[in-house]
């Protein structure tokens, strides 16, 4: 215990930094906004509450010569030093702070207490006074088509009478109209030509407000005049552009090309159909330059898979006292063939496998940036426990996909203002799966249809699933399976789903991220929301033809397209997920989800792959995946019983960020599934509204995460805290009676669960 005391490495005469805190008098000026411009902070604690990575140095011994020592502090945090010099500056940065928040007469005091155990806490006391309020905004614009730009966008203005005089936001009000200068043919204007002078009538705290234009100025010697505006000459596309080899942006290949007025240099053969590269960009000649859509152009270029980098270079000429820039598109195309491998194992219930895939890709199969993919996959798993006359225990599965994609919308009557307005993709898939199991063997076949489209920031983006079709197909099942698990009247639900079946499905889904494409992979980076739509419907258009032709129905009740039963049901998803940053290493985040899939017309059943499931490593962890409900059903062997048509699930984390790329959660969970009907194959497992809020399955634990960048490992461990297979007693309630082996488990998965 005294080896690892949190000062044990402070030096005599010195303090460790133990505690800070932010104090603020006022309401409206929040200490958790001010911890920004603090230059020291004390060692980081986990979950706000252990200061383990101190501890873990502390545990060092003085010999560096070790390499225990020196492992113990590469991995922990060396104790914060309280700096008086540090303090002094952080004072100073906190008070200009709140002074740029119009309080202007905010004074911020640094108070320290001693701790015995030489140890100070810091506390830093906010004390704003009276706020500036803006009293009248002035204008001093000479140039008169300025003037009339601004005056045009003042509704956007974020100046206002009776604002407090924020120096913040003044500075986002030179950002927009610069911005909005630049839309507008100023291609050399910046915020620096904005500046604005205050006068202030005393003990008022009252301020007019004017804002100044600088006029413009080539340079230091040359004459003031009004800013000049530049209109587009002529847009270049310099195809298969090297960096390396063109260390003169100026030189250009001999080749050279007039598509619809556009000149393209290449070298050899264009890689890309001209009509792509005119397509993709948004510069026209003869009009005023607009700095969005020289971005919306990058943008449109990086999205292609050819291209690896894109730059656009500006030159200035000068034509009949009008200004004019000539734009040259300049585009590093990337490797046109790939192959990659995938190699993986697998765990299922302790039944040990392992899978290898191989995809080979062109990315530019018309010329137009088309990916095509080719992607074959095997896996071998062996299987244990059965009990029949099965030939062999293992489960084998081949498979073949291909894929197209196209960077763009393929549809007929869209305007061409649609289609060049947003970032599309269409999709066209076709999937072969052929499964061996002991117990049967399964073949699924499909095909699909799909557009996937996006606006300017990509906050929102929509996915419309014109046509999926798949086909299952049972090709042969062992006599021993089909007597005990289908050829059960009371089972409806395994027989339904190892029948032959046909699925000819359309959805509409769509992502919404309050940050677009701002969006970052560290989740401290600030408080984020995402929400997930989807609704799909199957079998209506087949339901229609049957019922349009008099097709005679089978001993099912089913219609069926060539002999093959089609399923027809309609579902719909939402998920809230939200990211709340307390500070840039912890953040609370919860999630609520909820879906339902309802059987219609030539179906009372919803397909296996098409229903809900309870418990794993994205649901209530406190149980194994497929292992919760529905309802009160506490399962009998089969993973399909446990299945159901309803989903209601939440969720909630405090993410903390450990130290090197490691981070922690500790977490709740609840939620379960139901069915619609009630089957006798899944008793108790029927949705009641004066049942079900009995029926929600609770769980919680810690679990830790591993950020390597490109992806996220993460280890969750759940136990069990309500038990809805109980009504009541000890097993109902673990959190209060927990046995480790009944009531935990673990989970392993790449990336966050919501």
């Amino acid at each position: 215990m005294a080896g690892c005391s949190s000062t044990k490495y402070v030096p005599e005469g010195a303090y460790l930094l133990d505690e800070l805190n932010v104090q603020s008098d006022n309401k409206d000026v929040k200490p958790a906004d001010l911890n920004l411009f603090i230059r020291q902070q004390p060692n980081t604690k986990w979950f706000n509450l252990i200061k383990t990575q101190l501890y873990i140095y502390n545990m060092s011994g003085r010999d560096t010569t070790q390499w225990i020592n020196r492992v113990l502090r590469r991995v922990g945090d060396a104790p914060v030093i309280f700096d008086s010099f540090e303090t002094e500056r952080s004072r100073q940065e906190l008070e200009k702070a709140v002074r740029n928040l119009g309080y202007m007469g905010a004074i911020v005091d640094a108070n320290t207490k001693l701790d015995g155990n030489k140890k100070i806490k810091l506390t830093y006391d906010v004390k704003t006074g009276r706020a500036y309020k803006v009293r009248s905004i002035q204008y001093d614009i000479p140039d008169t088509t300025i003037w009339n730009y601004m005056r045009q966008d003042s509704a956007a203005t974020l100046l206002k009478e009776g604002m407090n005089m924020d120096i913040n936001v003044l500075d986002n009000e030179r950002s927009r109209i610069t911005s909005l200068l630049q839309q507008n043919g100023y291609y050399h204007f910046n915020k620096e030509y904005i500046t604005y002078s205050a006068d202030t009538t005393r003990n008022t705290f009252l301020v007019d407000l004017t804002m100044h234009l600088e006029p413009y100025r080539l340079n230091a010697d040359s004459v003031q005049v009004n800013h000049p505006q530049y209109y587009l000459n002529q847009v270049h596309f310099h195809a298969d552009y090297n960096a390396l080899e063109n260390t003169n942006g100026d030189v250009l290949p001999e080749d050279t090309m007039l598509y619809k007025g556009y000149p393209v240099y290449y070298r050899g053969k264009p890689f890309i159909r001209p009509r792509v590269l005119v397509g993709n960009q948004h510069l026209q000649k003869g009009e005023l330059y607009n700095g969005n859509d020289v971005q919306r152009t990058y943008q449109n270029f990086n999205r292609l898979p050819v291209m690896r980098y894109t730059n656009i270079r500006f030159e200035e000429l000068e034509r009949n006292d009008s200004l004019f820039v000539d734009a040259y598109i300049q585009l590093t195309k990337n490797k046109l063939r790939s192959i990659s491998f995938e190699v993986e194992g697998t765990n299922s219930a302790g039944d040990l496998g392992a899978a290898a895939a191989v995809s080979l890709s062109n990315r530019n199969l018309f010329r137009g940036s088309e990916t095509l993919t080719f992607r074959l996959r095997g896996a071998y798993e062996a299987v244990s426990g059965l009990q029949g006359d099965y030939r062999n225990e293992s489960y084998t599965e081949l498979s073949a996909e291909a894929s197209i994609n196209f960077p763009r919308i393929l549809f007929p009557f869209l305007s061409h203002s649609f289609v060049n307005r947003i970032r599309a993709n269409t999709l066209f898939e076709l999937r072969y799966d052929y499964q061996l199991r002991p117990e049967f063997t399964r073949i699924i076949a499909s095909t699909g249809w799909s557009y996937q489209w996006s606006f300017k920031q990509q906050r929102l983006r929509h996915r419309i699933d014109l046509l999926d079709v798949n086909y299952l197909y049972m090709p042969w099942i062992h006599p021993d399976f089909y007597d005990k698990y289908i050829n059960q009247e009371d089972n409806y639900i395994v027989k339904y789903n190892y029948e032959d079946r046909l699925i000819v499905r359309s959805g509409y889904s769509f992502i919404y991220n309050n940050r677009g494409t701002s969006m970052a992979a560290n989740v401290f980076n600030g408080t984020s929301y995402t929400l997930r739509a989807n609704i799909e419907a199957a079998g209506n258009w087949l339901y229609a033809l049957a019922k349009l032709t008099h097709m005679r129905k089978n001993k099912e009740g089913e219609y069926a397209i060539l002999n093959i039963p089609f399923a027809q049901y309609i579902k719909a998803d939402f998920d809230f997920a939200k990211n709340i940053a307390i500070d840039n290493r912890n953040s609370i985040a919860y999630h609520m989800a909820f879906g339902i899939a309802v059987p219609y017309g030539n179906a009372k059943m919803i397909p296996f792959e098409k229903r809900y499931f309870a418990g794993g490593a994205n649901s209530v962890r406190g149980w194994s995946v497929r292992n919760l409900g529905p309802g009160s059903f506490s399962g009998d062997g089969n993973f399909m019983n446990q299945t159901g048509d309803l989903k209601i699930e939440g969720s909630i984390e405090y993410r903390s960020n450990l130290f090197w790329k490691l981070a922690g959660a500790a977490f709740v969970d609840v939620g379960n599934v139901w069915t619609l009907r009630k089957y006798d194959s899944q008793p108790g497992g029927q949705f009641r509204f004066d049942k079900f809020y009995k029926q929600i399955a609770v769980a919680y634990g810690i679990g830790f995460r591993i950020d390597l960048g490109f992806f996220i490992l993460r280890f969750d461990g759940g136990m069990k805290a309500i038990n809805p297979a109980f009504s009541s007693g000890r097993e109902r309630y673990p959190i209060i009676h927990p046995r480790f082996s009944r009531d935990f488990a673990f989970h392993f998965a790449v990336g966050y669960p919501f």
